[in-house]
C-alpha cells in the first residue's frame, strides 16, 4: 500500500491520537502475553509502561527515523523461565531478569560497534534479497497458526483429524473472528481518508460489539458457550504497575556468581538469534517505507535502539524487548510509517499502564476478534518478504534451491534446541539461507 504519511510527516494531532491507539491495539496482546505466560507474579501493567519506554529509547538511538514499536519478546521466555528456575527465591529471579536484559543489550552493543566499524555492505553480500525476502515471509507464516489458533481459540483441535472441531462456542468465536477479519478488509479497500486509516480499531470495535451481544445473551440464559468476554476483570483491577526493579532491589543481596553463570547462558545466545530476527525485521520495514534503514540511520543505531531499549523495558516490566511485526503490518495496512505516531504510541502505553480502566479493557478483547486482525497482520508480513523476491531470478537453480530451502525450513517449523537455548524456526531458516546462498553462489561464480 502507498504511503499516505510518511516517516517525518506530522497528522493534526487527533488523527494521531487515533492512529496511536490503533498501533496500541495492534501490539497489545502479544505484549501483555509474556508477563501472563511467565507467571510469578509478573505484572503486564508493567510490560505495556516497559515496552512504552523501550520504544521511546529505541527512537531516539534512531534519531525519530524507524517507524516501528518495541514490545516484549517472546524469543526469550525460555530465558525468563530460566531466571526464575535457578533462583533461590522470587526477589532473586527479579533480579536475574534485570541481569540477563543487561547481557542481551551488551550482545546487541557489541554487534553494534562491529557494524559501525566494519559498515553493513557484508551484511547486504550475505542477506540479499534471495535471502531476506523468504526470511520476512517465514516472520509472517510462522505466526499463522497463532492467528488461526486465536481465532478459532473456542473450537476443540483434534490431533487425530489435525483440524478443529467445530463446537457451538468454536462457532460463535468463529463468527467474532470472521467479522473483524472482514470488516478490517472492507475498511481497508472501500473505505474512505480517515476509514482507510484506521481499520484496525473499527474492525476491532465491530468484533467486540459481537463478541459482547453473545456475552450478554450468554449471561441472561446461563449459556457459557456464549460467553466470550470475560468483563469479570473489572473486579480485579490493579491500579499501579507493580515494576520489576522494585522486586529486584530486594535480590540482589542474594545473587551468587553460579546464578549470574545460568543468567548469561539463557540470554546471551538468545540475543544472537534475535539479531537475525532484527535484520529482517528493518529489511522489511525498509522494503515497506522504500528506504533502507540499515543505511540511515544505520544499522548500528537501529541495534543500539533495540538493545538498550530492551534493557529500559525489563528495567521496568521485566521483559526484554524486540521490534513487532504486528506494528510493522500495522504500517504496511494502514500506510501510515509517520513516527510521531509511534511515539504517541510508546506515550499512550505508559500513561495506559497506570489507567486500570482503560487497560482493563484492552485486555478484555477477546482473543478470537484479535486472531481476525492478525490474519491481516501476520499475512501482510508474509506479502511482503514474497514481494522482495519479484526481483529475484527463480529461473537460476542457486536462487531456487536458497528460496526453497528457507520456506520450506521455516513453514516445516525446523525450530532448534540446544542445551537452553531455542534456535526458532525463523533464525534456523535464516542461517540455513545464508549457508545454501553462500555455497551455491561460489560454485556460479567459478562457473561464470
Amino acid at each position: 500500500m502507498k504511503l499516505v504519511y510518511n516517516i517525518k510527516d506530522k497528522p493534526g494531532f487527533g488523527k494521531t491520537i487515533v492512529f496511536a491507539i490503533q498501533q496500541l491495539l495492534a501490539i497489545m496482546a502479544a505484549t501483555i502475553a509474556v508477563p501472563a505466560i511467565i507467571g510469578n507474579g509478573m505484572s503486564q501493567s508493567a510490560a505495556l509502561f516497559g515496552a512504552g519506554v523501550g520504544t521511546i529509547v529505541y527512537l531516539l538511538f534512531t534519531r525519530f527515523k524507524s517507524p516501528v514499536f518495541l514490545g516484549s519478546s517472546f524469543a526469550f521466555l525460555g530465558s525468563m523461565f530460566a531466571a526464575f528456575g535457578g533462583a533461590a527465591s522470587m526477589e532473586v529471579g527479579y533480579a536475574g531478569l534485570l541481569i540477563g536484559a543487561v547481557f542481551a543489550g551488551l550482545v546487541y552493543v557489541v554487534i553494534a560497534i562491529i557494524v559501525k566499524v566494519a559498515g553493513v555492505k557484508w551484511i547486504n553480500k550475505i542477506m540479499p534479497a534471495v535471502v531476506i525476502g523468504p526470511t520476512v515471509a517465514i516472520i509472517g507464516l510462522s505466526l499463522a497458526g497463532n492467528a488461526i489458533g486465536d481465532a478459532l481459540s473456542g473450537a476443540e483441535f483434534s490431533a487425530a483429524d489435525n483440524a478443529f472441531v467445530m463446537t457451538t462456542q468454536g462457532w460463535v468465536f468463529f463468527i467474532c473472528a470472521l467479522v473483524t477479519l472482514l470488516t478490517v478488509m472492507i475498511c481497508s479497500v472501500y473505505g474512505k481518508k480517515m476509514m482507510k486509516l484506521i481499520p484496525f480499531i473499527i474492525g476491532i470495535v465491530a468484533g467486540y460489539l459481537v463478541a459482547t451481544c453473545f456475552t450478554l445473551i450468554g449471561n441472561a440464559t446461563g449459556n457459557e458457550a456464549l460467553q466470550v468476554i470475560d468483563f469479570s476483570k473489572f473486579n480485579n483491577m490493579t491500579w499501579l504497575p507493580d515494576f520489576t526493579f522494585l522486586k529486584a532491589f530486594k535480590g540482589f543481596g542474594s545473587i551468587t556468581g553460579s546464578y549470574i553463570a545460568t543468567v548469561a547462558v539463557a540470554y546471551i545466545p538468545v540475543a544472537f538469534v534475535v539479531f537475525a530476527e532484527h535484520i529482517a525485521d528493518h529489511k522489511n520495514l525498509s522494503t515497506i517505507i522504500e528506504k533502507d534503514l540499515l543505511e540511515e540511520p544505520g544499522l548500528h543505531n537501529t541495534l543500539l535502539g533495540d538493545g538498550v531499549g530492551s534493557i529500559a523495558g525489563a528495567f521496568f516490566g521485566g521483559c526484554p524487548n524486540t521490534t513487532y511485526g504486528e506494528s510493522i503490518g500495522c504500517v504496511a495496512i494502514s500506510g501510515n510509517a509517520s513516527v510521531i505516531t509511534i511515539l504517541t504510541t510508546a506515550i499512550l502505553a505508559i500513561l495506559i499502564s497506570f489507567i486500570a480502566p482503560f487497560s482493563t479493557f484492552l485486555s478484555t478483547i477477546p482473543s478470537c476478534v484479535m486472531g481476525g486482525v492478525c490474519i491481516t497482520l501476520y499475512g501482510f508480513i508474509a506479502v511482503s518478504g514474497l514481494k522482495m523476491i519479484q526481483k529475484v531470478d527463480l529461473e537460476e537453480n542457486r536462487n531456487l534451491f536458497t528460496v526453497s530451502a528457507i520456506l520450506i525450513a521455516g513453514i516445516g517449523g525446523m525450530a532448534l534446541k540446544i542445551g537452553p537455548v531455542v534456535i526458532t524456526e525463523v533464525a534456523c531458516a535464516l542461517i540455513l539461507g545464508i549457508i545454501v546462498n553462500l555455497l551455491l553462489s561460489k560454485k556460479s561464480k567459478k562457473a561464470e
